[in-house]
């Protein structure tokens, strides 16, 4: 299919109006081209694309709202990499919001990485859809950009870092489960207590830890540097720093982990050590994914709720999506310790 040669207007935030012709006068460009670059269409030189979004960057073009057209309506959700019950939930709950709005859900996976690749960003352009959701990930200044002059929101959960100001966001309390989950165990009268967190890249990681270490400073227990430890959020970080931590003649009485999966990591560690789970060592979680509850014993944990975040993310998307602006800009919703039989009171 061709691009659209017809004169499209093409808005300004203060209020002018240009049409496609003028963005190509300016720009030196056919029609067709810039109608190929606001649709994210691959076939246009990289040189070419730069000049024509600089002009559109000069004078802050935005394209105006399109009217509803027989496309079907689509939400990009983009994950900076997929794993088991933790995605499935965000994935649940961004597909209740979307089903009320009759939309569609696009899942991307980033590989590991926090930022798309370009060519990934203009097979997105291409699909135009209503908004974007991004999970554990974030777009660059170019990106971002791009997204604006074409009019399609995007939403941030549970960031990786600070965003400029702007930028919709939806987490949960990350500092305060980190907390809770202290508070818990020293009231359980532990006082060797190590964390095991997160990359250090992201912001819950560094917040999750920072609650730990505002428990133990509160209680004027000193923070031992070897028991902060950061892994990778997933099994094999736990069971490697678990362990590390647990193979030593001072090892901790409790560990936090920071992530479900990780406690079940640690789990494993300290059974292989010939440690029981909560007589020689307690362990607190983080999520409250399904699995924690069925497993032997239960998991202690913090809810992270996962679901009600991503709805609340889905909905930001469509009020955007509608030209309305959302109440709040930056949503932490409330997190909750859910006591059950990994926890118990130190033998020593």
């Amino acid at each position: 299919m061709s691009a659209s040669t017809e004169p499209e207007a093409v808005g300004t935030t203060d209020g002018r109006a240009a049409s496609i012709s003028s963005i190509a006068a300016e720009a030196g460009v056919s029609i067709p081209t810039v109608s190929k670059v606001l649709n994210g269409r691959p076939d246009v030189a990289a040189d070419t694309r730069a000049r024509v979004e600089s002009v559109i960057e000069r004078h802050r073009y935005q394209r105006r709202r399109a009217r509803q057209s027989s496309r079907p309506a689509l939400i990009d959700l983009v994950f900076h990499e997929m794993h088991s019950a933790w995605s499935t939930e965000i994935i649940r709950g961004v597909e209740q919001a979307a089903a009320a709005e009759r939309a569609a859900v696009v899942l991307s996976e980033l590989g590991g990485a926090h930022r798309p690749r370009q060519e990934w960003f203009d097979d997105l352009l291409t699909r135009r859809p209503l908004g974007v959701i991004l999970v554990l990930a974030e777009l660059d200044e170019g990106q971002r950009h791009q997204l604006a002059t074409r009019n399609i929101p995007f939403v941030v959960v549970d960031t990786a870092g600070e965003q400029p100001p702007g930028v919709p966001v939806v987490g949960s309390a990350n500092w305060a489960g980190g907390l809770a989950a202290t508070r818990h165990l020293l009231g359980l009268g532990h006082r060797r207590i190590a964390v095991i967190s997160g990359p250090t890249t992201m912001l819950c990681s560094r917040a999750r830890v920072d609650g730990f270490r505002s428990a133990l400073d509160a209680e004027g227990v000193v923070v031992e540097p070897d028991f902060v430890r950061y892994g990778n959020f997933f099994v094999d970080g736990g069971y490697a720093h678990g362990l590390a931590l647990l193979d030593r003649p001072d090892r901790p009485t409790a560990i936090f982990a920071g992530s479900d999966f990780q406690a079940l990591g640690v789990m494993r560690a300290a059974r292989e050590l010939g440690l029981s789970i909560p007589g020689d060592l307690s362990i607190v979680g983080y999520d409250d994914v399904q699995v924690t509850e069925w497993i032997g014993p239960p998991l202690t944990t913090v809810r992270q709720p996962l679901r009600e975040m991503a709805t609340t993310a889905a909905q930001m998307v469509f009020t955007l999506a509608r030209g309305e602006r959302p109440r709040n800009e930056r949503i932490d919703l409330a997190t909750e310790l859910v006591v059950r039989q990994s926890t118990a009171p130190p033998k020593w």
